[in-house]
């Protein structure tokens, strides 16, 4: 089982509270982007479900309290991909990438050809496999971007948890990084737990969205019931019109306070 429960979740940052009595519920296989603006909580949160911070109340995964759990059993359930996460300079992409391999081998184990080909394998799907010599620190950032998430799926864990999954990522590389996450949630029935900023992408991709504000809940359910005009305006202090996307989630597109010319119109 790989559904995430939070009961009560309250963390703090000496005596600055910065979630406060969360209640979630994420079922196996599910998609839950957590939105909200700058501040909200959304990082921390998967922080705590990763062991990362110190959260007070209970988080449980497939019934079992991450607290009771050793690093390795948490690292074979939970893969993290944080949003500027650490790079040995001088690592090529691919031993990078097979430290993702760590939690399945035994004390004094070696990669063997089985973890290989699991590297081999996410590599080419990222789009990565040409880059596989290459060092870490001759990357793009839009490149590091996608050996982290690379080296979180070759940890093969039920659980993703993804820090701003699209960013450095053009347009084409966010559309290719988040079909594959999803591809895999549909092949393995990985359940992903997304801060997301793209509210767009979040309203397209998510099953479910959790907003929060100042470490609060404030809605949650599918983007239809989230991503409203008048939530975004009263959370985000944003003017922006939600469109349908025809069966493809929603669309949120700010709108300008002052309108352009009419000379600089398109002709109708």
């Amino acid at each position: 089982m790989s559904n995430v429960v939070l009961r009560k979740v309250t963390i703090a940052y000496e005596s600055d509270v910065v979630v406060s009595d969360l209640d979630l519920n994420i079922a196996s296989g599910e998609w839950l982007a957590l939105i909200g603006p700058n501040g909200a909580g959304k990082t921390t949160i998967l922080r705590a479900i990763s062991r990362l911070v110190a959260y007070e109340g209970t988080i449980e995964i497939g019934g079992v309290a991450v607290a009771g759990m050793g690093g390795r059993e948490l690292a074979r359930r939970v893969a993290m991909v944080m949003q500027e996460p650490h790079m040995p300079e001088g690592m090529s992409v691919s031993q990078y990438v097979l430290l993702g391999r760590s939690p399945h081998l035994t004390y004094f184990g070696k990669e063997g050809r089985a973890d290989q080909r699991v590297v081999a394998d996410i590599l080419e799907r990222l789009s990565l496999d040409r880059l596989a010599a290459r060092p870490l620190d001759h990357l793009s950032g839009g490149e590091r971007q996608r050996a982290a998430i690379a080296r979180a799926l070759a940890q093969q864990a039920p659980i993703l948890l993804v820090d701003e999954p699209t960013s450095s990522l053009d347009v084409g590389r966010q559309q290719e990084v988040l079909e594959l996450i999803d591809e895999l949630r549909a092949e393995q029935g990985l359940t992903v737990i997304a801060a997301m900023h793209e509210l767009t992408l979040a309203g397209q991709y998510a099953d479910r969205l959790a907003l929060l504000v100042g470490g609060e809940l404030v809605a949650v359910g599918a983007p239809a019931e989230v991503l409203t005009e008048s939530a975004i305006a009263s959370h985000y202090h944003a003017h922006v019109h939600v469109l349908s996307m025809n069966g493809s989630g929603r669309a949120v597109v700010p709108v300008r306070s002052r309108p352009q010319p009419a000379s600089a119109e398109e002709p109708s």
